[in-house]
C-alpha cells in the first residue's frame, strides 16, 4: 500500500526511467481501449440478434412493430417502455434522457469568486 515512505517523486526519475514508465502506461491504456471496444462490439452483436422467445415476440408485435424489426434491442426498449407505463420513474427518466429531452442541470454557485483588479494610477 502506498504511503509517504515508498512514494518517489517523479522529478528524481531519470529520463530513461520516465520513458520506460510512460511506455508501460501507454501500452496498458491501449490494451484497456481494445478490451472496451471488443465488449462494445460484442454487446452490439447481441442486441442485433433476433428474439427466439415466442412470448416476447408476441408482446412486441402486439404494439404494432413488424416482425422484421424485432431483435434484442427492440425487446429491451419495449420492456423499458412498459416499465415506464407502470409508473417506474427511473425508466421514464432513462427514456426521456435517451431521446434527448433531459433538462439542463445547472449548479448554482452560492459563493462566487471575488476578483479584485488593481488599476495603475
Amino acid at each position: 500500500m502506498a504511503n509517504i515512505e515508498n512514494l518517489k517523486p517523479i522529478k528524481t526519475l531519470s529520463s530513461e526511467e520516465a520513458k520506460k514508465r510512460g511506455s508501460k502506461g501507454g501500452k496498458a491504456s491501449v490494451k484497456a481501449k481494445r478490451e472496451r471496444k471488443a465488449m462494445r462490439e460484442q454487446l452490439e452483436m447481441l442486441l442485433n440478434l433476433p428474439i427466439k422467445d415466442i412470448k416476447i415476440q408476441k408482446k412486441v408485435t402486439d404494439l404494432g412493430i413488424s416482425s422484421s424489426e424485432i431483435n434484442n434491442q427492440m425487446a429491451m426498449t419495449v420492456a423499458l417502455y412498459q416499465e415506464a407505463l407502470l409508473g417506474n420513474t427511473k425508466a421514464y427518466e432513462l427514456i426521456r434522457d435517451t431521446i434527448g429531452e433531459k433538462p439542463v442541470e445547472q449548479v448554482k454557485n452560492l459563493n462566487p469568486p471575488v476578483i479584485n483588479i488593481e488599476r495603475p494610477k
